[in-house]
């Protein structure tokens, strides 16, 4: 029987193999020209070690295109404190190959990063948040990378909610864009939606590939080009609203754009809610 598409199936099936067998890494570093010391930061709070390099899309293009400094706070190392010393090598490899900087908030990270921590120990969470506030005005950045309130794993809603408790303690008295990532589930109010050119999607993937002992037991490396692409078909009518023509790009991510200021949430709609690889990512800072 000639069943249609199926030969094209077979050859995403090859394509798989074909990337089964590349190296993890770590490979060596190959960022951009560094931005100038004094040049404005973004903080991107990673819940997990990989999280930067799965998610980080946009960050990846405000470190390219507006030339900030990305600083990754690896919010933890994991659960598993045996393996707390690989993975955090592991992340320093991926950090270096992508351009960004790392700071841990705790020599280990922190634990119990969770809604029901928040909720059960509030001495512990007004630690924790304390420490982040600390870091924010430290490094007073114009762009905060947190997952979304309702991202599925405990660790990426505590680390929301980590986030948003800490930026109204800072009290910050400059005006921050919180820029809220997806992974583990749809965000409800996306209003950005981000293109990847190949070139950017390869840094990630080869970026989440220095996870080696994570894509070992899961090579979800591979499985980002399937991902991005299902961004832009959720995408597309998500942001662009039903019944939107799907955009002449392949690969994406979702974002949603907001704006502290003063303790204050303010309207922060991107200037266009596809940003595509031909639109310099600044754009979103004017």
């Amino acid at each position: 029987m000639n069943v249609p598409y199926l030969d094209w199936i077979r050859k995403l099936e090859q394509w798989w193999a074909e990337g089964a067998t590349l190296p993890p890494g770590p490979f060596p570093p190959s960022p951009p020209s560094p931005p100038k010391p004094d040049a404005p930061r973004a903080l991107f709070f990673a819940p997990h070690p990989d999280d930067e390099s799965i998610t980080g899309a946009l960050a990846v293009r405000l470190l390219h295109e507006a030339g900030l400094r990305i600083v990754n706070i690896a919010v933890t190392l994991g659960s598993r404190k045996e393996q707390r010393p690989r993975r955090l090598a592991e992340l320093r490899h991926a950090c270096a190959f992508l351009g960004f900087e790392l700071e841990l908030p705790a020599p280990e990270g922190f634990e119990n990063v969770t809604p029901e921590a928040r909720r059960t120990d509030p001495a512990h969470w007004q630690a924790l948040t304390q420490r982040i506030a600390d870091l924010i005005q430290q490094h007073r950045p114009v762009v905060v990378f947190c997952p979304h309130a309702h991202d599925a794993h405990p660790t990426h809603i505590g680390t929301h909610d980590l986030v948003m408790d800490a930026l109204r303690l800072a009290s910050p008295n400059w005006d921050c864009r919180v820029i809220e990532t997806e992974f583990w589930a749809p965000m409800d109010e996306p209003n950005l939606l981000v293109e990847i050119p190949p070139g950017l999607l390869a840094r990630m993937m080869a970026a989440t590939a220095c996870h080696a002992g994570e894509v070992q037991r899961n090579p979800y490396h591979l499985r980002l080009p399937a991902w991005a692409m299902d961004n832009v078909r959720r995408g597309a009518e998500r942001v662009g609203g039903f019944g939107s023509t799907t955009p002449g790009f392949l690969f994406g991510q979702l974002f949603r754009i907001r704006r502290a200021h003063r303790n204050e949430w303010l309207p922060a709609p991107p200037p266009q809610k596809l940003l595509l690889a031909s639109v310099s990512a600044a754009t979103l800072l004017a």
